[in-house]
């Protein structure tokens, strides 16, 4: 099964406007802590942890001094979410690995569990988790994906929640070295291997200043 976790904490997080000029945006806090110690604490257990970094980069390695938790520093120029990836791989193994995106914040069952507990490599070679429109708290566009007897297909009212277990083999095809992780799962539901399974429990995309202060409700709740 898999066991690594590669965390996204390299974005320069232009929508949440003054507040990442002093810090980048997995450093903001969120009831009472930063955003990158929500995420992490859903990973507790598994091994290796990699957090990515760029923006403010030195920052997040201060953060996570001392831990277990290894930084992949995006120089000169980041790498976005598939280059992002795939430059940590040295750090992560070959195996499939957990992604988590670390500007959100949950209110349920852990999905790193929930996607373990549904990963068939097999059939897939990457499970996305989505929440539907009506428990995506704070999302302000449409949905991403509809799924249908497992699969994922572009457009829908399920939103991706930024975890997922993925093959990486497929990252090496790539040629650009910047580029998106949709690149690589057009290319998988090509092939009818882009799944998804959703989340039980409520989500809330902090990517915007509102998005603090819902996301506090939230947990409150």
């Amino acid at each position: 099964m898999p066991n690594a976790v590669m965390l996204f904490a390299a974005g320069f997080g232009t929508r949440m406007g003054s507040l990442t000029a002093d810090r980048p945006k997995p450093l903001i806090p969120v009831a009472g802590r930063p955003l990158l110690d929500h995420a992490l604490a859903l990973t507790e257990g598994r091994a290796p942890r990699v957090v990515n970094a760029h923006y403010k980069a030195k920052m997040v390695q201060a953060h996570l001094d001392g831990t277990d938790i290894a930084v992949s520093v995006e120089r000169p120029d980041i790498l976005d979410t598939g280059g992002g990836l795939r430059h940590a791989l040295p750090l992560l193994g070959t195996d499939p690995v957990f992604t988590l995106n670390t500007d959100a914040v949950w209110h349920g069952p852990n999905p790193l569990d929930l996607l373990e507990a549904a990963w068939d490599p097999a059939q897939m070679d990457a499970l996305l988790l989505c929440v539907p429109l009506a428990r995506a708290v704070g999302r302000k566009t449409p949905g991403d994906f509809t799924l249908t007897d497992g699969r994922l297909t572009r457009q829908g009212d399920l939103v991706y929640t930024g975890a997922q277990i993925v093959k990486t083999d497929a990252l090496h095809d790539i040629a650009e070295d910047s580029f998106s992780l949709n690149v690589l799962w057009n290319r998988m539901a090509q092939d009818g291997r882009l799944h998804g399974t959703p989340y039980p429990g409520h989500w809330c995309d902090v990517g915007h200043p509102e998005g603090i202060t819902l996301a506090e409700e939230m947990l409150n709740v």
